[in-house]
């Protein structure tokens, strides 16, 4: 019996870079870093999200969305006593509010969907039109709350001095872009602006409507700020603005009337305190949660202009804390967004509108919760897209509908929104497809 010999395989060497690492054992705190990296990419999705090319279009529209769907039904809530009150049906406040927003609606599509270059053609027309109609208020004007700023057009009465703002606010992206390198000197930084602005705002002024050129003084002030006017003219503008509102306070005994109950410590409460009384009254019953929708008692005729320029002491009585804290991340939302088209978009136009427009729309909800809350005297500016007011409405959407435009025109945003479609319709392609099994073999 012969026997075979055995043949040894030769024995191959792995390369350094392709051996097999020994296990490791796994020792207690190796699975931190790896909740810490889940945790960190997490983060970095959230972050990513809020990055997209198309968060500022979402956020403004989202927010605007919601913030006009409140106001109505805290109009309804807030003025149907009143309405019934008077004879009237107690849906009678909210159908008016209901057509300015169906008007609003399409006047916002609308203006979301007007490219850059078309703003910038209808700057000085429109704020030729804004001064135009707000001159005819002294001739055909008609008088609401002691101001004569309001136009009769048959049943329709319009503000136009709402529509000034808008007007403002492009033209002043004009005129400031165009200039933006000459600013540094202070002749340039004040004209044509301090003529143009200051003549709107003291036309306002003359319809005896000192809460709406505040308003407007806060619009030119963001709109300077972002195209870069140097601090100094700032400063000498600050002074002489508050030299001027003290002027016009001065000469008017139901503004130091106001101003004088503010500041004191004890005022009448059935006179000068009694609105803001009744404003802090309702804030405080709300407590957390509120007394519940509908069931307000500050509306049975105690505070006036419930539906209007307090409508926020409503929503904190029948909504609580977390109703008036949903205002105020509802605005702040929108004042991100609108920072956010400030720094992204490269266009210095663009920039100094939403400045404009910023200022006005965030500083005028400032001022109104201000004044419901009693951190300021009562001036009458309703708070924008929640309180009852036609023009005011429609001008606000108007507003936010050109910085969605805006937004829209962010870099990569049109690609990401032309994308959008695509990916809806195959999405659905794939959900209406008809489910078909694969035979078993």
């Amino acid at each position: 019996m012969t026997q075979r010999p055995v043949t040894q395989r030769p024995v191959t060497q792995r390369p350094a870079d392709q051996r097999v690492p020994a296990p490791r054992q796994p020792s207690r705190g190796s699975a931190a870093p790896r909740g810490a990296a889940a945790a960190g990419r997490g983060l970095g999705a959230r972050l990513g999200q809020w990055n997209s090319a198309v968060t500022s279009y979402y956020v403004l529209t989202g927010a605007t969305a919601i913030l006009v769907v409140l106001g109505l039904v805290m109009v309804l809530s807030s003025s149907s006593v009143e309405s019934l009150a008077a004879d009237k049906s107690p849906y009678a406040e909210f159908a008016k509010q209901a057509r300015f927003a169906l008007l609003g609606l399409p006047a916002l599509w609308v203006a979301s969907r007007m490219p850059v270059r078309f703003y910038q053609a209808i700057a000085w027309p429109a704020v030729a039109v804004a001064a135009g109609l707000q001159l005819m208020t002294f001739l055909f004007g008609i008088d609401g709350n002691g101001n004569k700023n309001w136009l009769a057009v048959g049943p329709i009465v319009l503000q136009p001095s709402e529509a000034a703002k808008v007007a403002l606010a492009l033209w002043l992206g004009v005129v400031l872009a165009r200039k933006q390198s000459l600013l540094q000197d202070w002749k340039h930084s004040l004209i044509p602006v301090l003529p143009v602005a200051g003549g709107l705002i003291g036309l306002v002024l003359l319809g005896d409507d000192l809460g709406t050129a505040l308003v407007l003084i806060l619009l030119v002030a963001g709109a300077m700020f972002i195209a870069g006017v140097p601090m100094r003219v700032f400063a000498v503008a600050a002074v002489a603005a508050g030299a001027c509102v003290a002027l016009l306070a001065q000469g008017s005994a139901n503004r130091m009337a106001r101003i004088a109950s503010w500041l004191s410590d004890s005022c009448d409460i059935d006179a000068e305190c009694y609105q803001t009384l009744h404003g802090t009254w309702g804030l405080a019953t709300g407590g957390w949660w509120g007394l519940g929708l509908g069931a307000s008692r500050e509306k049975w005729s105690y505070l006036p202009e419930a539906h209007n320029d307090f409508i926020f002491a409503i929503i904190g009585e029948e909504l609580g804390l977390v109703g008036t804290l949903l205002v105020l991340v509802l605005f702040a939302l929108l004042a991100l967004a609108m920072l956010r088209v400030i720094r992204r978009h490269p266009d210095p136009f663009v920039q100094i509108t939403t400045a404009a427009i910023a200022f006005w729309v965030i500083g005028q909800a400032m001022i109104n919760i201000g004044v419901v809350i009693g951190l300021a005297p009562v001036i009458g500016v309703p708070l924008p897209l929640v309180s009852a007011g036609g023009s005011a409405l429609i001008m606000t959407m108007i507003a936010l509908g050109i910085v969605i435009s805006f937004a829209r025109a962010e870099p990569g945003a049109a690609q990401a929104l032309a994308a959008r479609p695509g990916v809806l319709r195959r999405s659905l392609a794939v959900v209406g497809r008809p489910l078909t099994r694969t035979p078993r073999p």
